[in-house]
């Protein structure tokens, strides 16, 4: 038995490897993802003031720090029965839009594009950022001048680029001004320019590696996403399941989510493993993210990326295929800058009404303990990799008890799981595997773009990470630590 690690793997957020056990016959026995790295924000958030808690979790990532945000102030306001008025949420889902302009073309252009760009099997040493802005020095610059769009426009609405600070219990701390409104809508409509080009760049992509689109990280699974009546939704709506063929399974709201996704732990990672409770691990297997959002979402309610969009489904219907979540991702993209330009040319987004405040003063923390009650408050967002979801237990004063997270990335890790196995079960044949094999392996996580920064949170990590190994015949060969 040999034993053959990709670590780490490359362009994502976060440190994880792959590993794949091939037998004496030069066939794969078994093969996994594994995330090796734990952070505690759960458990950091016990005893601290639930207000708190947006200003703590956006530092759980730096690259999905309004998400965490803006789920935190969502559970929040539950947690103290506020009903924020209209133009906070629309300064709300304005910030996350930002987000979404950032990361995106973050993702795509500098973590996810070298492979198609410069090809799967391409040196390593060109297959990176470097490499884009060598070969094609337009094509990284239109990048770099996309994703400063959206930190621009999260820096505005949100205070800080980084770590915003603005969406607060009730609303928002501040809004903006009228100046700022017509600086962000300027912005918008050139972001939406530079996404165009971005398209004609990247469609023939696609047609180009068909057959990688086809072979790579097969699995399938139900799908998971927020929607608006339909449409697509990132910042508010209920939870929407569909099976394998589209269709629908489940619908509920964010304060439910417990009566239908559960977490397994795994030995081989420090990652949790989320599944549909009611249909049972690993049937219950589902996704999150572009590609899923895509398959659940029946509209998208804005020009261009409507377009997109049909194009997309009369090619894919629901889509399975993991690569997929490349161009999923950016028609999203587009999206996010044409939605950003509705709502910064509604003059409302300037008003002043932007927080409802508590009617009563609360408890001291020695008044919240003498009384014995609890509040909980659970806000769910769509993360740009999937719902993300921020459940809250308080006492009555507001201190927190309990803290749940459920991120985006730790929704799709069995889908990464199954499809970096069934991918090296069929492509590897032999104990010497090419640099561009593994590569091809790793375009799967990456196709994820996934966070693992944001989605290990609080396992019981006394016990080393360990993978069974078994034979052809299903007989457990050994237990190997890694």
């Amino acid at each position: 038995m040999k034993n053959i690690e990709i670590s780490p793997v490359s362009r994502i957020e976060g440190h994880a490897k792959i590993t794949v056990q091939v037998d004496d016959a030069g066939n794969v026995a078994d093969a996994h993802f594994h995330v090796m790295e734990i952070r505690g924000f759960e458990k950091f958030l016990e005893g601290a003031a639930v207000e708190e808690a947006p200003r703590i979790t956006p530092r759980i990532c730096g690259i999905c720090q309004t998400a965490h945000h803006l789920a935190s102030a969502k559970a929040t306001d539950m947690v103290f029965g506020l009903e924020i008025p209209e133009t906070a949420q629309k300064l709300r889902e304005l910030m996350l839009l930002g987000q979404y302009i950032h990361s995106h073309s973050l993702h795509f252009y500098f973590l996810g594009a070298p492979d198609l760009v410069m090809g799967p099997e391409s040196d390593p040493a060109m297959r990176n950022v470097v490499g884009i802005l060598k070969s094609n020095p337009d094509l990284a610059m239109m990048a770099i001048k996309t994703r400063k769009i959206g930190q621009t426009i999260t820096g505005v609405v949100g205070g800080k680029p980084i770590s915003p600070v603005t969406a607060i219990p009730g609303g928002q701390s501040r809004g903006i001004t009228a100046e700022q409104q017509a600086e962000l809508l300027s912005e918008a409509k050139n972001a939406i320019n530079l996404i165009e080009q971005g398209v004609e760049v990247a469609k023939p992509l696609f047609a180009q590696y068909s057959e990688a689109i086809e072979a790579l990280g097969p699995v399938e699974s139900h799908f998971g996403a927020l929607t608006n009546g339909g449409s697509i939704e990132f910042y508010d709506g209920p939870a929407r399941i569909i099976d394998k063929s589209g269709n629908q399974v489940y619908e509920f709201a964010a304060a439910d989510y417990l009566d239908y996704i559960e977490e397994k732990v795994q030995p081989w990672s420090y990652l949790k493993f989320p599944y549909l409770k009611q249909i049972g691990f690993p049937e219950g297997n589902y996704r999150v993210g572009p590609l899923a959002r895509l398959n659940v979402a029946d509209s998208i309610p804005t020009e261009k990326a409507s377009a997109l969009y049909g194009e997309y489904k009369d090619q894919y219907g629901i889509a399975q295929n993991a690569l997929l979540y490349h161009y999923a991702r950016l028609i999203e993209l587009m999206y996010a800058a044409e939605r950003a330009v509705q709502l910064l040319e509604d003059d409302s987004i300037t008003g002043t009404d932007l927080r409802k405040q508590l009617s009563e003063p609360l408890l001291t923390k020695e008044e919240a303990e003498a009384s014995g009650e609890t509040k909980r408050g659970v806000g769910m967002i769509e993360a740009t990799r999937g719902i993300l979801i921020h459940d809250y237990e308080t006492d009555a004063g507001g201190f927190i008890k309990r803290a749940n997270l459920i991120v985006s990335t730790g929704q799709n890790n069995l889908s990464m799981d199954i499809g970096v196995r069934e991918t090296a079960k069929q492509m590897i044949h032999g104990e010497e595997v090419s640099e561009g094999l593994k590569n091809k392996l790793e375009m799967i996580v990456r196709a994820y773009d996934p966070c693992l920064s944001c989605a290990t949170h609080a396992i019981d990590g006394s016990s080393p990470l360990q993978v069974d190994i078994y034979d052809s015949e299903g007989q457990l060969l050994k237990k190997h630590l890694l």
